[in-house]
């Protein structure tokens, strides 16, 4: 009889046991998942309004059960820090240009070359197509998963000297640029003088005629206070090169299929906010350029400063770039 009660309480012991584990592993599961995205921008900027929004697309789809934290202000590192930082699972998501991710993945040069969109509607129709797809999906291979795409406007040139109506108007003039390959031979492609320096200096460089112009989009010309010293700005949009968030492959794979279709469904559904908020943004830079008296313009025809590329694309791209080229520019 007592090897019986011993043995019961044995049995229930362990049952107890298995028991209050299944309990803690109930209650693990229902913690949030926390995860964490970098954005180098700072808070209010356009991207960090767009990777707000997916934060609480896919906090508000999964009922709290999975939070992204937004870390702005390169807290977490800069663009190339951050990319490094996802593709080995340290970071989950980062939004970045694409330029600093060509690094990682080469093919994605096809995508921001100059003069390559004829405008902004033209560039989203080959993102949000196939094409877009495409890109978004060919990252795997790099660690990474392409989730969406995000806005940062177009390029144009503005210097000290005069209105850009043509290519020959560049002639001979020293424009700053970044220090770049794709930069630097654009600039050189249409008669310019490629000045690479940091960008903190061009104010004084524009200042003191060490050189005569850059390029930049809307905002930057105005945040930077450049337009007091160059107060000629011709609109050619050069380059539009795309914002992109994406994640971490090695933290995607911890999640199930339906998590993983509900964080790349809400990064799409993203994307409005963050293109309207790049559209304000940009509108408010506009007005305040015009106010201070800067003389605004278009170049006269687009396609006599895209007809100088040929070279350069020849160069940055191979035979399978220069076939992405092809498509997206046959996109109507």
């Amino acid at each position: 009889m007592k090897k019986i009660v011993t043995l019961v309480l044995i049995l229930a012991l362990i049952a107890g046991t298995v028991f209050a584990q299944g309990q803690q592993e109930s209650a693990a599961s229902n913690e949030p998942i926390v995860l964490r995205l970098a954005d180098n921008q700072p808070e209010g900027y356009p991207t960090v309004i767009g990777d707000l929004e997916f934060a609480r697309l896919v906090q508000e789809r999964s009922n709290g059960r999975i939070r992204i934290e937004v870390y702005h202000g390169g807290q977490l590192g800069d663009e190339k820090s951050a990319i490094e930082q996802v593709q080995f699972g340290g970071i989950d998501f980062t939004r970045v240009s694409i330029s600093p991710l060509s690094n990682f993945n080469p093919a994605l040069n096809a995508l921001q070359m100059p003069y390559l969109y004829r405008n902004s509607d033209h560039m989203w129709k080959v993102l949000n197509g196939e094409i877009g797809e495409h890109f978004l999906n060919s990252l795997t291979e790099s660690g990474f998963v392409g989730l969406s795409w995000q806005d940062s406007g177009a390029r144009n040139f503005y210097n000290s000297v005069k209105p850009i109506y043509t290519v020959d108007d560049l002639k001979g003039m020293k424009i700053r640029v970044q220090e770049s390959t794709l930069m630097m031979g654009m600039v050189s492609a249409l008669g310019a003088v490629p000045t690479p320096m940091p960008y903190g200096d061009v104010y004084s460089a524009l200042q003191t005629k060490v050189i005569e112009g850059a390029e930049n989009n809307w905002p930057s010309y105005d945040t930077s206070s450049h337009f007091e010293v160059a107060k000629y700005y011709s609109i050619d949009e050069h380059t539009r090169v795309p914002e992109i968030i994406i994640a971490s492959k090695i933290s995607m794979d911890k999640l199930s299929k339906a998590d993983q279709d509900l964080i790349k469904q809400a990064a799409k559904d993203s994307t409005p906010v963050q293109v309207a908020a790049w559209a304000a943004k940009e509108k408010v830079s506009e007005d305040k350029v015009r106010a201070a008296g800067v003389q605004i313009n278009y170049v006269n025809d687009p396609a006599e400063f895209s007809a100088r590329m040929g070279s350069l694309y020849e160069k940055l791209l191979d035979a399978e770039g220069l076939e992405w080229v092809k498509k997206v520019q046959a996109v109507k």
